[in-house]
């Protein structure tokens, strides 16, 4: 992803001190880029549950170094039981995302049975490294193999201008590099084809008006935010001609759970007959779950709802207060469409129908893997 011509990842590991772990905090964001250092797990915690970082890959990818950072700073002889430790609070930062206690697992995996303090740091670091290197490229091929179905829809509409609608975030700020939803978009812009992006505004933090925007803005891509609401309408007046999203987990049988309004637009999708795809790197499948409404649904705090936060004209970062004080607010993270809405899911090894025998054939390799098979 480019941010004023620079490349740059989500996170990184600072090049010069091992102990240090570059961000970009995503909440200051369209109106602020500023990088900031993690130093230690506590960090990290930090920085999952106050959305600093946020989307299922860079969940991921931020709990591997976080426990990284928790072998660094862990003395030798209590290296093993502050792994533990760091892995029971790397998971209780958000329980929604499956890539979080995924990479969480795959680390101390790693690091299982090292003789030496110092060969487990090294393990550490390398499988938190593999697990950032890996989402960046899933996500690259994510967006080859959804190319092809832009060019097709594109095709049948005689090359004319494709309208694609997406919710919340899940591009580049979403993973490592290059997102999964926007991974398609962006390999269809390189290849010649012509198309815009509706953005829905994704209340209550608003990531599409305020990430997906500014990604989309950072990479010439034209598009327009619109209300939550209106992506039914604009389906009636045949202005979308398919719909991607991300997706936080996703069960072996097909159903997503996502930012909540996910659901009402593959409902609006399905009565206006336009596509619906879920794109997704393997890491976001949970292998454990036959049915969506089995998720864990984040509750967040109803302030989100009844507060908003934004740039006055002088400048200033300010939160205010849009309800009376005496509103309450139920504040859902995430909701569940289930696999009979969903078209197809585009992963890092092709598309896919959103069903359990489809979706094991393609992944026969990790749905039979009893590593993948632990809460």
């Amino acid at each position: 992803m480019n941010v004023h011509g620079t490349h740059y990842r989500t996170i990184w590991p600072d090049p010069h001190d091992p102990g240090i772990i570059n961000i970009i905090d995503q909440r200051l964001l369209p109106h602020r880029f500023e990088i900031k250092p993690l130093h230690s797990v506590e960090d990290a915690h930090r920085a999952i549950r106050e959305m600093m970082v946020r989307g299922a890959g860079l969940i991921g990818a931020t709990a591997g170094y976080g426990m990284h950072l928790a072998a660094m700073t862990a003395d030798d002889g209590q290296i093993r039981e502050k792994l533990a430790e760091a892995a029971s609070l790397l998971r209780s930062a958000r329980p929604t995302a499956v890539n979080l206690a995924w990479a969480v697992r795959r680390v101390l995996a790693a690091a299982e049975e090292l003789p030496t303090a110092a060969a487990i740091r090294q393990a550490a670091f390398a499988a938190a490294s593999r697990i950032a290197d890996e989402d960046a490229q899933f996500c690259q091929a994510i967006g080859q193999h959804g190319k092809q179905l832009l060019l097709e829809r594109w095709e049948q509409k005689g090359r004319k201008t494709l309208n694609v609608l997406t919710h919340c975030n899940a591009g580049w700020l979403a993973f490592v590099d290059y997102g999964s939803a926007t991974a398609p978009i962006y390999a269809a812009r390189d290849e010649g084809i012509d198309l815009h992006v509706w953005v829905d505004e994704t209340r209550p933090w608003n990531q599409g008006a305020r990430l997906t925007c500014w990604e989309l803005e950072q990479e010439k891509v034209p598009h327009t935010l619109i209300t939550d609401n209106a992506g039914g309408h604009l389906m009636q007046q045949g202005l979308v001609d398919l719909v991607i999203v991300g997706s936080d987990r996703t069960t072996h049988t097909g159903d997503v759970a996502n930012k909540i309004g996910t659901y009402l637009k593959a409902l609006a999708a399905r009565d206006n007959d336009i596509p619906f795809y879920v794109a997704l790197p393997s890491s976001t499948f949970d292998w454990n779950l036959d049915n969506g409404s089995e998720i864990q649904i984040e509750q967040r705090s109803g302030e989100e709802i009844t507060k908003i936060s934004g740039l006055t004209e002088d400048g200033r970062m300010e939160t205010i207060a849009i309800t009376a004080a005496s509103t309450r607010a139920r504040n859902d993270g995430f909701d569940i469409t289930p696999a009979r809405l969903v078209t197809a899911l585009i992963t890092e090894r092709g598309v896919v129908p959103p069903r359990a025998e489809a979706i094991h054939m393609l992944f026969a390799d990790q749905c039979s893997s009893p590593e993948h098979h632990i809460r």
